[in-house]
């Protein structure tokens, strides 16, 4: 069956569509965990990653190392609670950040702003008015932030296998859907995907033991696994760097060779030689 994503506008019904297919396949459902996880690990306050993750963009639109760090630790802490493939995730952009996973389906839940004015009224104590502008804000941090961090639209359908309007149906015939179609043949499990998987779980942590590290330039930095086969490649500030980040990388268990190309950068140019 296939790993689920649920992505959801504020109030949409997402997280209640997410909890009952969950619940449905006798999966896990998982949502600001993977930042408990993550804070553990990694070492990072858990409300640091919350609001770098969820507030509009300011002064972190100017620290690229400081954001690549941060989807560091979450796509790596995703990447474990996901590996034995029985989970539905509705928190932080999971579609985007299980790039790379054949078996991933995709949903995203989308409901008219009546819909969603009226549970958030309900739900926070809003008035219409206050529950609007609270909505569009919302919604608006969240296109921004993804545009920033992922370089993509989060309203382009092409990022989703599915779109379920909770304006047409309710939330068990949504659930029904869903479930139905994550038992495609096209959303099965493989060999070929359970190694993508594999690899991603080594490749991510590798990533983020070098961006916990924190003494190295890490912000072009990209890790790869094929079968613990790992491929560094990036530009880094000095060769201290690039040994440093050899050293964590080859250290750590699960890695069976290593290939480094690892460029220097050259003061006043864009890369260098390494």
């Amino acid at each position: 069956m296939a790993i689920i994503t649920v992505s959801r506008g504020t109030f949409s019904g997402g997280q209640k569509l997410a909890e009952r297919v969950a619940q449905r396949l006798g999966y896990r459902c998982i949502s600001r965990e993977v930042l408990v996880e993550a804070s553990g690990e990694y070492g990072v306050k858990e409300e640091r990653l919350w609001r770098a993750l969820t507030q509009k963009p300011g002064v972190l639109e100017r620290l690229t190392l400081e954001r690549s760090r941060y989807l560091a630790y979450i796509r790596a802490a995703l990447m474990r609670e996901v590996r034995d493939e029985k989970a539905v995730y509705h928190g932080h952009a999971g579609h985007l950040l299980l790039q790379g996973v054949p078996h991933v389906l995709r949903a995203k839940v989308i409901a008219n702003m009546e819909f969603r004015i009226a549970a958030a009224m309900e739900r926070q104590h809003l008035s219409e008015k206050e529950a609007g502008r609270f909505i569009r804000k919302m919604d608006e941090d969240r296109a921004r932030w993804t545009k920033f961090l992922y370089g993509a639209d989060w309203n382009d359908p092409s990022l989703y296998d599915i779109v379920v309007n909770l304006d047409r149906m309710d939330l068990e015939g949504a659930t029904d859907i869903v479930v139905r179609l994550g038992s495609m043949d096209e959303y099965q499990p493989t060999e070929v995907s359970q190694r993508a998987i594999s690899d991603l779980v080594l490749s991510t942590h590798l990533r983020a033991l070098v961006a916990a590290d924190g003494s190295v330039s890490d912000d072009h930095l990209d890790i790869t696994s094929d079968g613990g086969v790992i491929s560094i490649a990036g530009t880094v500030d000095s060769i201290s760097d690039a040994d440093k980040i050899r050293t964590i990388v080859g250290s750590t268990p699960g890695v069976v060779d290593l290939v480094s190309k690892l460029r220097v950068r050259q003061p006043g140019l864009p890369g260098g030689a390494g």
